[in-house]
């Protein structure tokens, strides 16, 4: 606990600073598939994978009409005192694969189809995508951009070719490949979209994740300002590429993962406020909110993002909470979206009545506040000479 509190300092310590109370709700994975069903869910558990062991296998799927009105509904109902709703910044991906097109090319070509595609095929999911306009309109659901699909295509086709169970079985049930079986099973690899295993697969995984931004530009009428590299593998040689298609701001944590072919991933440190050499100013999580999932030490989640919240405070930085979609999905397990709900009720309450002078941004709102600061210092230094 020491540490983790240690660690949770140094996040706060460097970087862009603010007497602001700003609260900031970062949710990854929103538009990905995950676990399609409880059906699906109950055929894994028989077949030997260990899904109720890790919560992003057990609780996650794509997103129902169900799941996104329940959180809408609780977001209309808290303002800051600006009068803003508390607006998530969902972190979306903009396809899924297309698991009959790959099949009917014997598994030799990867095929995908649009977001909005797939939520026509998910029985209580057809309306979800004008759900997601609906709240872009009432500013509670902003999206910016994850990644293309939350899947790495060179590792589940190679697997796929190759005759792994994991991949095999995994694109059997339209799920995107499945963690191994054991009970030390290290995680669903195949999610990792931006992870490559040479200098030709991160070109690739580079063209992938840029073509996504195209398609995302399509889909909404605008540019994605910022980004968040799945799994939190990312690397910084692809920084420049995205400041071209008009990304300017990269979330994340504090302590990021560089993929480095045939060695363990480099780690590389990120702070708020931190210019790239691609020119990405850095938004840095330093608050979380993720009751699905197990943190060693938290056995209240409120409590624990409360904390981080009022730790970032008193150190003159906004709070950045991470908050992953998983944590607001009822469509696999509805008791899990409903006791989360209500937490988050909780932590909303809360955070207004202990901090009345909130503001609610997004993260893109967050990052061009940074950002006019870097222009100021860069106008100033120009009259200057």
């Amino acid at each position: 606990m020491i540490r983790q509190s240690l660690s949770r300092i140094r996040t706060n310590l460097r970087g862009w600073s603010t007497n602001r109370k700003i609260v900031v709700i970062e949710s990854d994975d929103w538009g990905s598939i995950r676990m399609p069903s409880r059906n699906t869910y109950e055929k894994c558990l028989q077949a030997g994978y260990p899904v109720d062991q890790e919560p992003f296998e057990r609780y996650d799927s794509l997103e129902s009409e169900e799941d996104l009105c329940s959180l809408f509904d609780l977001l209309m109902s808290f303002i800051d005192s600006n009068g803003n709703k508390p607006g998530i910044t969902a972190n979306c991906v903009v396809a899924n694969p297309d698991f009959d097109k790959i099949k009917e090319d014997g598994f030799q070509t990867y095929h995908y189809e649009l977001v909005s595609e797939t939520f026509k095929k998910y029985p209580k999911h057809s309306k979800s995508f004008d759900l997601w306009e609906e709240g872009m309109t009432l500013g509670i659901f902003n999206p910016q951009y994850h990644c293309r699909e939350h899947l790495n295509v060179s590792l589940f086709m190679r697997d796929l070719g190759r005759g792994v169970e994991e991949a095999h079985f995994g694109f059997k049930n339209n799920m995107p490949g499945c963690l191994p079986k054991g009970a030390n099973s290290t995680g669903n690899s195949y999610v990792e979209a931006t992870s490559y295993s040479s200098e030709a697969d991160k070109r690739e995984k580079l063209n992938f994740y840029l073509e996504g931004l195209d398609i995302f530009e399509d889909i909404f009428g605008k540019q994605s300002k910022s980004i968040i590299p799945p799994n939190y593998k990312w690397s910084p040689d692809f920084n420049t590429a995205l400041r071209a298609k008009g990304v300017r701001f990269i979330q994340g944590l504090h302590t990021m993962f560089e993929p480095i072919p045939g060695k363990q991933n480099n780690h590389y440190y990120h702070f708020l406020g931190k210019m790239s050499e691609g020119g990405l100013i850095s938004l840095v999580r330093n608050a979380i909110f993720e009751p699905s999932q197990t943190i060693k030490g938290v056995s209240d989640p409120v409590d624990y993002c409360l904390y981080d919240i009022a730790l970032a405070f008193r150190m003159k930085k906004p709070a950045l909470i991470s908050s992953h979609r998983l944590n607001y999905i009822g469509y696999i397990d509805e008791n899990n979206r409903k006791k989360n709900l209500r937490q988050l009720k909780t932590l909303l309450s809360e955070v207004i009545k202990r901090w009345p002078d909130v503001e609610f941004l997004t993260s893109d709102q967050l990052g061009e506040t940074i950002a006019a600061g870097y222009e100021l210092c860069t106008e100033t230094s120009a009259n200057k000479s």
